[in-house]
């Protein structure tokens, strides 16, 4: 189910901000994004796969909701902060995305996906919490789950 609400939204948050600024929409019909929001949303993006880089070299086992054998619970680097780093990354890129060409258009498709993430997390959330051994215990040290120092 996730797969097939998450895809239609995800490759319409890479067609529609390219067309938007392609097309003018967001000129024509809402306001012109300021030179600096596309600026900064172009900075967020490039912080997004800096960020998801350094959530592997700590964590090989981030993109996949099993237990291996042997997998431990990795409480280093950006995972001291946040627990579900991966998830944190897609929701700064998703609302980063459609600003970085400048699109207001495309900005609405940031909420349902960043709503599909927070319920994807929490289900994996519990699914960790009994499967893999220490999770509850990173869990009471690491304490937000998604937003640094909110949530």
């Amino acid at each position: 189910m996730w797969q097939a609400l998450r895809t239609p939204l995800w490759l319409a948050l890479f067609v529609l901000p390219g067309s938007d600024h392609r097309f003018g929409w967001s000129r024509t019909l809402l306001a012109e994004v300021p030179p600096w929001l596309s600026v900064l949303g172009r900075g967020l993006v490039f912080c997004s796969w800096v960020l998801i880089f350094e959530g592997f070299r700590h964590n090989a086992f981030a993109a996949v909701i099993q237990v291996e054998p042997g997998q431990r619970v990795v409480s280093e680097g950006p995972y001291r902060v946040v627990r579900h780093l991966m998830y944190s990354v897609a929701v700064l890129m998703v609302s980063a995305m459609p600003l970085a060409p400048g699109s207001c258009v495309a900005l609405p498709l940031a909420a349902p996906l960043i709503a599909l993430l927070v319920f994807r997390l929490l289900n994996e959330e519990r699914f960790l919490v009994t499967a893999l051994p220490g999770n509850a215990e990173y869990c009471q040290h690491a304490s937000f789950r998604l937003i640094p120092f909110a949530w």
